[in-house]
């Protein structure tokens, strides 16, 4: 059986948090530049997206967060059934990676006791997702997920009869909700199936995936097509994806 240190963990834990907090990912960043097209009456890029533009390169070149809210820490773990982690707790040696991270880059701690208030004042616990997979490979993603986006988030339980014009409905009505009150630009995370706390969990799982990347499944892709339509078309964004 393989065994890793839960050192190998808790070390390479700050660095990683500080460059995904603080440097926006170029296929997101590039994503951004190819939409600079598609605005309303064609003439070039808007002024707010300008700005969100010149954010993400002071971002990049300064090494700072795209966003003063750092957002809570949020982990998904898979775990290979041939794989020991020994002398500590992973999610110990996680929760030391995010603290050190948040003091060392001066990132915002957010996370506060939701009765009393009270800041933990190092941005931990954080949340952490662990799946047992077959092999024996450890895989850690990362994902900083601010209170803005966190809040505009909704669950419901469709009836089968509702079909697939239930979930455009539910998916549109979500976006109008939320409007511009989460920091653009917005990615959208659906989650189908399962039980109450398992399609949340997909639809937050889903935001790990690259930017413009379809779904492997083509019924699911011609859906997620569908969708991104309807939503460009509500008008709601930096003035960007709005209809023709």
């Amino acid at each position: 059986m393989r065994e890793i240190h839960v050192e190998e963990i808790r070390d390479p834990g700050p660095a990683a948090d500080l460059h995904r907090c603080g440097i926006q990912p170029e296929r997101r960043r590039a994503h951004g530049l190819r939409s600079r097209h598609r605005d309303r009456d064609g003439a070039g890029c808007p002024g707010d997206h300008r700005l969100l533009k010149e954010n993400a390169r002071i971002a990049k070149d300064e090494h700072i967060p795209i966003c003063q809210d750092t957002g809570i820490a949020i982990f998904f773990v898979e775990i290979g059934q041939d794989l020991r982690i020994k002398n500590g707790f992973i999610v110990d040696a996680i929760n030391e990676g995010v603290r050190k991270g948040y003091k060392e880059g001066f990132l915002r701690k957010s996370v506060v006791d939701p009765i009393t208030r009270r800041n933990t004042g190092d941005n931990t616990p954080a949340i952490v997702y662990t799946e047992l997979v077959p092999g024996d490979k450890l895989k850690i993603s990362f994902m900083p997920k601010g209170a803005g986006s966190e809040n505009m988030s909704v669950i419901r339980m469709l009836r089968p009869t509702e079909g697939i014009e239930g979930i455009k409905n539910f998916v549109l009505e979500c976006v109008q909700r939320a409007g511009a009150n989460p920091c653009p630009p917005v990615v959208i995370g659906v989650g189908i199936g399962g039980d109450f706390e398992k399609a949340a969990l997909i639809a937050k799982k889903s935001l790990l995936r690259a930017i413009g990347s379809p779904n492997a499944k083509l019924e699911l892709a011609s859906l997620e097509e569908m969708l991104l339509k309807a939503v460009n078309k509500t008008g709601i964004g930096p003035k960007v994806w709005a209809a023709r």
